[in-house]
């Protein structure tokens, strides 16, 4: 699987994303991190009117080698869920950051985002350059 950094995008260090359209936030994993995952089994996400904190778990991701906290890159109450990853998360690596999204959040602060990264210092910080 190629590792993709689309510029549209802000990323956490621990490596969600976030695709932002005014007020809602797309939230998912990176292709580098479900890449380091290996095939994905698991997947646990909260539910719609549930209300995420930035910094906090809102789910995990179970693989065959870890299993890992999903962390909240903003705060505010998740809109919709992804059923179709819950239902078959091996599918999740096949487009990260298209039909494998997770959440999608009504974000209570924009400013939320002001410590996110971008495609570029996100990029650097898992390649370690």
């Amino acid at each position: 699987m190629a590792i993709e950094y689309p510029e549209d995008l802000r990323y956490t260090d621990t490596h969600e994303y976030v695709r932002l359209d005014g007020e809602i936030a797309t939230i998912g994993i990176s292709s580098f991190a479900i890449s380091q995952l290996g095939d994905i089994v698991f997947l646990e996400l909260p539910g719609v009117n549930d209300a995420v904190e930035k910094g906090e778990s809102f789910g995990t991701v179970e693989s065959v080698k870890a299993v890992e906290d999903l962390k909240a890159p903003v705060s505010g109450t998740v809109i919709e869920c992804n059923d179709a990853v819950v239902d078959s998360p091996e599918d999740l690596g096949d487009d990260p950051y298209g039909e494998g999204w997770l959440i999608k959040v009504r974000i209570d602060e924009i400013n939320d985002l002001d410590e996110s990264l971008s495609a570029e210092e996100y990029r650097q910080l898992v390649e370690g350059e």
